[in-house]
């Protein structure tokens, strides 16, 4: 069955052949080749359930049919177009972490938890970060040191299997466990979905181009383009301590990135694609986590909004692996090499139960406690890459690395004092 960009292809033939040349033509077996080609391609698949969906949202918006609907489809398209609740300003998840944070609780009990979190967390993200390396960077099916075996090359596929599971497994939470009554139009996931989707396409394929450490690093840098994206989404301000923060971030990184030179391994290189794809793994995570931050003023738990953004993202994902006929292509490779499928499935494993550690830890022990384990788990993250992959670090790199995870250890700092601050002068504010 012929791909849909191979039938795109047969088009642009018959429209214009003159501009085509022979040895151009035979260039689209080397389509998949192209990270742009193939980013288009899939942007392209997204459009074709992107543009209905908004066509038929603008119509029943502009016909008012909240107010004339009726019949068995109309609470589904209520719930889909129009919502349930207006906004609280404030979510079930914060509501329940302020009363957690007010549980005093055994000190036993509390450490029990907190190494149980932590725990989850580095084993979850810690075994994803090495697999996903593993996946993107090294060859299956080699029989011989002489024989290079087969890579795969889908990105798309990898964040489908990711998100089919993360939808199963939030599924079943929100059935077995109570959660707060839904408010918000259900379209409005598709946003962070499809800016989630091309983020983590973004972060698999960049590690084609760049090595695991810097990507990392640039994972620790996206202080400064969330703050952009927070002023431009939301119109947050910020205190100068983030800005000086942020500073301390990029000369980091910057001192990594310059500092990291090409050895003979080819993952250890740094190309111009690499960095191109890098940025757009930053912008379109930062997008994510603002918009998610606007959602959450209505009122909803953090498993319906796993729940919601996965749903949209299985329906991107899927829909544009089967017009590209690469879906079946993906099972086939699986099928070939049993190692493939057993690294997929525990990818997307540690990514789901990753995400439930994120919303437990938060839930007892607040953001600040988070941010510090998560960004222990990068450093060793780094480290482990460089022991098992072999990647080089210099002296001034591995100095630029210990300036940015200070940086975030500051930022954490400052806002927890900041936090202490305002509750100890509130009762003071009561009192007057």
């Amino acid at each position: 069955m012929p791909s849909f960009s191979w039938r795109v292809w047969q088009l642009v033939l018959l429209l214009f052949p003159s501009t085509v040349t022979a040895e151009e033509s035979s260039l689209l077996d080397g389509w998949h080749d192209v990270w742009l080609f193939r980013f288009l391609i899939n942007m392209l698949g997204y459009s074709t359930i992107i543009i209905p969906g908004y066509l038929l949202i603008s119509y029943f918006k502009r016909t008012n049919y909240i107010e004339t609907g009726s019949g068995i489809c109309y609470p589904v398209i209520k719930t889909c177009v129009f919502g349930g609740e207006a906004k609280t300003g404030l979510s079930e998840d914060v509501s329940i972490g302020s009363r957690n944070e007010g549980d005093s609780g055994s000190s036993v009990r509390q450490a029990i938890k907190l190494v149980f979190c932590a725990a989850g967390l580095q084993v979850s993200y810690l075994t994803w970060g090495v697999l996903q390396e593993r996946v993107m960077t090294r060859s299956y099916g080699a029989l011989t040191t002489e024989d290079e075996g087969e890579r795969f090359k889908d990105s798309q596929f990898l964040v489908f299997m990711n998100r089919i599971l993360a939808l199963t497994v939030s599924g079943l939470w929100c059935i077995l466990f109570k959660q707060p009554r839904h408010g918000a139009p259900m379209y409005k996931y598709s946003f962070a979905s499809l800016s989630n989707i091309l983020s983590s396409w973004c972060q698999y394929e960049a590690l084609k181009y760049i090595s695991f450490p810097t990507q990392v690093l640039a994972k620790a840098s996206k202080v400064i383009p969330v703050m952009l994206m927070g002023k431009i989404v939301s119109h947050k301000s910020y205190e100068y301590w983030e800005y000086f923060t942020a500073v301390l971030i990029s000369v980091g990184v910057s001192m990594f990135l310059l500092s990291s030179t090409a050895s003979k391994h080819p993952s250890t290189v740094t190309t111009f694609s690499g960095i191109v794809i890098l940025i757009g793994y930053i912008v379109f995570d930062s997008f994510t986590s603002n918009w998610q931050d606007n959602l959450f003023k209505y009122k909803m738990s953090s498993v319906q909004m796993m729940f919601g953004v996965n749903l949209f993202s299985c329906l991107f994902t899927v829909g544009s692996l089967l017009e590209q006929g690469a879906f079946f292509d993906s099972l086939a490779f699986m099928t070939r090499h049993s190692e493939f499928a057993f690294h997929a499935v525990l990818l997307s494993v540690c990514s789901a139960c990753g995400q439930l550690f994120i919303f437990y830890t938060i839930n007892q022990f607040g953001a600040a406690v988070f941010t510090i384990i998560m960004t222990l788990r990068q450093a060793i993250a780094i480290l482990l890459s460089c022991f098992l992959y072999g990647h080089a670090v210099t002296l001034v790199g591995g100095f630029g690395v210990a300036v940015v995870f200070l940086a975030l250890f500051l930022r954490v700092y400052a806002r927890s004092r900041m936090k202490s601050g305002r509750r100890s002068a509130q009762p003071l504010t009561q009192k007057v």
